[in-house]
């Protein structure tokens, strides 16, 4: 397999059902070259038992990218990582943070969190298994367990098995009687347990997930921690994503407007469609993710319905980008403005 090598995950996009697929992932790397991509979580099961490819091609472009696994059992887990290292991907991660009750079902999720023991094992034959990093994505509690040492036992229990990156959502995950939105809302953000957890582990690379929405609150948060990620707002507000290789990773500013990303989705659409749209792909797979490139300009509301109008759509002509751009980036509007 090729080496790569990246920068450090100072800054990444959390995995997001139905949203961070691959497509998603390429707008995205328009937007910013460093930026750790995510997949959506993929279970074992669809991976041993499904249509392997559909759940993990992927296009060079996205690199770095992480392939987020859901699974319990080690050995599952250990043939699922080997599959992604081969098929290119540059890190494993393991969720122990999703709290919806079907993956309950499943027994993994965040309900790992009540069993670092198996957790480890997991890592472990993961660890073996690649010679890629194998991260975990957890909660700083789950129900009523607060306490810190929870976390901390949690934490040094799977760093034993190998792992030496933690993603931590600062919320605590509760089980039974929230949905996956109100975990995402209800539970308080506490990041000073995140912050502990890198005084007390200077050596694990410690990442802050939760509630964040500004470039500043990075910076705020990489005062203490290793990385942070971004989740919704990343994705309804991806513009946000376009300085941050310039703040967070030190490279030269570069002229970057909404539209040369605009074109580079044009022309990925085109070849999407050649390829895959006799194979039901559709163009509001690929344009369902960019509606918010534009949020905050004049015209943004406009441009969301013609890339959200099924008459449009159905002709399956990449060049109404530019016809929903044309509300946005007109003559009347401050030059700019219009090119931004």
């Amino acid at each position: 397999m090729e080496s790569r090598t990246y920068k450090g995950r100072r800054v990444s996009v959390a995995p997001m059902m139905d949203w961070t697929d691959r497509h998603c992932r390429v707008f995205h790397r328009q937007l910013t070259r460093h930026t750790w991509l995510y997949t959506e979580m993929v279970t074992t099961g669809a991976l041993l038992h499904g249509d392997v490819s559909r759940h993990l091609d992927f296009s060079d472009e996205e690199h770095p990218v992480a392939l987020q696994l859901g699974g319990s059992e080690p050995d599952d887990l250990a043939k699922c990582a080997k599959l992604g290292e081969e098929w290119g991907y540059d890190e494993i991660n393991l969720n122990c943070g999703c709290p919806s009750e079907r993956v309950q079902r499943g027994a993994f999720g965040a309900c790992l969190m009540a069993e670092p023991e198996l957790v480890a094992s997991c890592v472990k034959a993961m660890h073996d298994a690649v010679d890629i990093d194998v991260t975990v994505k957890h909660r700083i509690g789950i129900d009523a367990i607060e306490h810190y040492g929870f976390v901390r036992d949690f934490v040094g229990t799977v760093a034993q098995a190998g792992c030496k990156t933690f993603i931590a959502h600062a919320r605590n995950a509760v089980l039974k009687g929230l949905s996956p939105k109100e975990n995402r809302e209800i539970p308080p953000l506490r990041y000073e347990v995140v912050y502990r957890l890198k005084r007390d582990f200077p050596d694990l690379e410690i990442i802050l997930n939760g509630g964040v929405s500004t470039a500043q609150e990075i910076e705020a948060h990489l005062q203490h921690v290793d990385g942070v990620m971004l989740g919704r707002e990343a994705y309804h507000n991806p513009w946000l994503l376009s300085d941050f290789d310039a703040r967070f990773y030190g490279e030269a500013p570069r002229e970057l407007s909404r539209q040369q990303v605009l074109q580079a989705m044009q022309d990925y659409i085109a070849t999407q469609l050649s390829v895959h749209g006799s194979q039901g792909l559709r163009m509001n797979n690929i344009t369902r993710h960019m509606l918010g490139l534009v949020n905050g300009l004049p015209g943004a509301r406009r441009f969301r319905q013609i890339l959200s109008d099924p008459t449009v759509l159905k002709q399956q002509d990449p060049s109404a980008l530019q016809l929903a751009y044309a509300n946005v980036a007109t003559p009347s509007l401050p030059a700019a403005l219009a090119s931004n």
